[in-house]
């Protein structure tokens, strides 16, 4: 890169969140939350709303003073960082700036405040797809043009993590997977991306890791397969066949649990598809689907979050 800078190396960025607690009066918004974020990795902070994810990033970024416990980020309260531009980029909602300011003059105001070429703000436009809308107004943006240059404005500095809150707002659906190799590719250089996102059926998709949070607290934490894989017991063979019934009294004798969609198809709890398929074939029924159907990170968030509000 022409900053001169050379690329951050892995391990520097870890993200460490122990016992973090902040009170509002009457409202504890975190509740002795702790987690950890790794470098090379990109990870979701999910929860639902009021959960307390954007107070936890703020007080990452030491918006907000925690009550209790502390953030840290390669081992340093981010206050702490020497040349945290350098170190940390951060949007925590789409980028604000003069309504009558070039996309490309706002990002060369960046620069000049923070010490970094000029021709910086170049790149990190072209980094992010908006090297044609460079000259335009920032006040005729759409809401994802916004978003890209906040992350443009929080690459300037090249920094070895990246923190997100709710960055595909307002993308449409190239936007997003967009959003998505390039999140993907700057964890593959070995940089920490901690994304928060609504978007859950996405964050299967982007995410290596999940921190899953509500009213505050910790609820699973882990690698996205290993989340959904906990949550094994939601794991189903889905079954059509013209003797339901038949398959469905056979299949009981195996301790299999039995239920019918609203279509008819048995629902079957217990037992794995092979194992439906020979009892099938020793009962001499005929079989029209066998599907496995396992629990996605959508399903497995609403379990995990049901019924927990806000702690009060």
């Amino acid at each position: 890169m022409s900053d001169g800078q050379s690329s951050p190396s892995a391990g520097t960025g870890q993200i460490v969140v122990s016992g973090l607690t902040k009170q509002y009066k009457n409202l504890r918004a975190v509740d002795n939350l702790s987690f950890t974020v790794q470098s090379g990795r990109v990870t979701g902070f999910l929860g639902p709303n009021g959960a307390g994810k954007t107070t936890t990033l703020r007080m990452l970024l030491n918006l907000v003073t925690p009550t209790a416990g502390q953030a840290t980020i390669g081992g340093h309260r981010y206050a702490d960082l020497v040349d945290p531009l350098r170190s940390v980029g951060a949007v925590l909602e789409a980028s604000s700036a003069h309504k009558g300011r070039t996309g490309i003059n706002h990002l060369r105001v960046i620069c000049a405040a923070a010490g970094l070429p000029r021709e910086r703000a170049d790149e990190v436009l072209a980094m992010v797809g908006l090297t044609p809308a460079a000259k335009r107004k920032f006040k005729g943006y759409s809401l994802g043009m916004k978003q890209r240059l906040g992350i443009a404005a929080a690459m300037l500095g090249n920094p070895q993590v990246l923190i997100l809150d709710e960055p595909a707002n307002g993308l449409d659906p190239e936007g997003i997977r967009w959003m998505r190799g390039f999140l993907k590719g700057l964890a593959a250089e070995g940089r920490t991306v901690l994304v928060s996102s609504h978007l859950l059926s996405e964050m299967q998709l982007l995410a290596d890791d999940v921190v899953i949070i509500a009213a505050g607290r910790l609820v699973r934490q882990g690698p996205v397969d290993q989340v959904i894989g906990s949550m094994a017991h939601g794991t189903q063979v889905r079954v059509r066949t013209p003797q339901a019934e038949e398959l469905a009294a056979a299949l009981r004798e195996q301790a299999a649990t039995v239920n019918k969609d609203e279509h008819g198809a048995l629902l079957v709890a217990g037992v794995d598809a092979p194992t439906v398929g020979r009892v099938a074939l020793a009962t001499k029924v005929e079989l029209h689907e066998l599907t496995t159907e396992r629990p996605d990170l959508e399903g497995v968030f609403l379990e995990l979050t049901a019924g927990k509000a806000g702690i009060r």
